[in-house]
């Protein structure tokens, strides 16, 4: 039987090594599997929709995107525990007083890419269910990296150097990227969070009711056999930014959905 074809989207030169791995646990499993890279998640859903890849690795907004596209036809396998507790955080300055998305009235915010679900459109719902309306702040978009979803980082950083530079009072990043430059010794008492975002979920596995159940559920139940203690499976998993792989939780992607919808996202870039 042909390998299940897996695609992920090439945003940092370390996918390769990743997936290769991943490819190689797969050829002591139930069902073998193989990849193909993707310059932009665009691509890589409208694959997934025609049939050219069985699984896609999405980010939660090719996730939404795939679910509307297909009406409802997508299934979301796996993701990785950290994908279930993802947070966006507003940032300024140390010491510019801000506490709360109240103080952004009648300044400025830096949002990262507008298909970044991380840094653009969740910190936008989130800050309208706080009351912040259109017109309130000046909103500076850094559109970096479009297509990768944020997945870069490159628009959070840039972001953040428009806060630095004095170009915005604040500006939206993600945890990850809060977590490894925002408050290490790279910018040492630099930047303050003052606001941090409900939970969200991120990436997932996503496939089409098309995939036979059984396949699908064999290569599942095989990923999910990752085990951390494994050092030859840790390798991978501390590429891949994760403990263990969990089933999905899709009650973590209902606020991006209601995002889509308020903003009218378009379903292709």
């Amino acid at each position: 039987m042909e390998p299940l074809v897996v695609g992920a989207v090439a945003y940092t030169p370390n996918v390769v090594p990743i997936w290769e791995g991943i490819r190689d646990y797969y050829r002591t499993g139930p069902v073998e599997m193989d990849f193909v890279l993707f310059s932009h998640y665009g691509r890589q859903v409208d694959a997934l929709v025609a049939g050219t890849i069985d699984i896609a690795w999405n980010t939660n907004l090719a996730w939404v995107r795939t679910v509307l596209q297909t009406g409802h036809r997508a299934r979301a396998l796996a993701m990785r525990d950290t994908d279930l507790t993802f947070r966006s955080h507003l940032v300024c300055r140390a010491g510019a007083g801000l506490r709360g998305p109240e103080d952004l009235k009648g300044r400025r915010l830096a949002l990262g890419s507008r298909d970044s679900a991380q840094a653009a459109i969740l910190p936008l719902h989130y800050l309208r269910r706080e009351g912040i309306a259109n017109g309130d702040i000046e909103l500076l978009r850094i559109d970096s990296d479009l297509g990768k979803h944020g997945d870069t980082g490159r628009s959070e950083l840039d972001a953040i150097r428009a806060v630095l530079d004095g170009d915005a009072d604040a500006a939206a990043i993600g945890i990850n990227t809060w977590e490894s430059i925002g408050r290490d010794e790279l910018m040492p008492d630099a930047l303050e969070s003052f606001w941090t975002s409900p939970t969200y979920c991120h990436c997932n596995f996503t496939a089409l009711d098309t995939l036979a159940e059984e396949r699908a559920d064999a290569w599942t139940n095989h990923l999910l056999g990752m085990d951390w203690n494994d050092p030859e499976h840790r390798r991978i998993m501390e590429l891949e930014g994760l403990r263990r792989w969990v089933r999905p939780q899709l009650d973590g992607y209902t606020d991006l959905f209601q995002a889509v919808a308020e903003q009218e996202i378009a379903l292709r870039w």
